[in-house]
């Protein structure tokens, strides 16, 4: 299994999102701030999109961590992210 990384870089974050075609985003109708997420391609119907600094104001707000991976285990762009809490506090 291709292994994942954790950042809190937001330059590295954003990149790697945009090199994938994707934005901001955060799950419509969540509470105060929201649920971050990255849309890639043709937007999601339970997603809007946001403003990077919106973004990483929730992002560091909530003590998030960015996981994620360069490659699949075929050696394939990946897409696969996700966003966990910091255990640093």
């Amino acid at each position: 299994m291709s292994k994942a990384v954790e950042t809190t870089d937001h330059k590295e974050i954003r990149q790697w999102i945009e090199e994938r075609g994707g934005h901001p985003a955060r799950v419509k109708g969540a509470r105060e701030g929201g649920i971050l997420r990255v849309d890639f391609g043709k937007p999601e119907e339970s997603l809007e999109e946001i403003a990077w600094d919106d973004f990483f104001s929730i992002f560091d707000e909530n003590k998030l961590v960015f996981l994620f991976q360069e490659e699949t285990e075929a050696g394939k762009t990946s897409r696969f992210n996700k966003f966990v809490s910091s255990t640093k506090h």
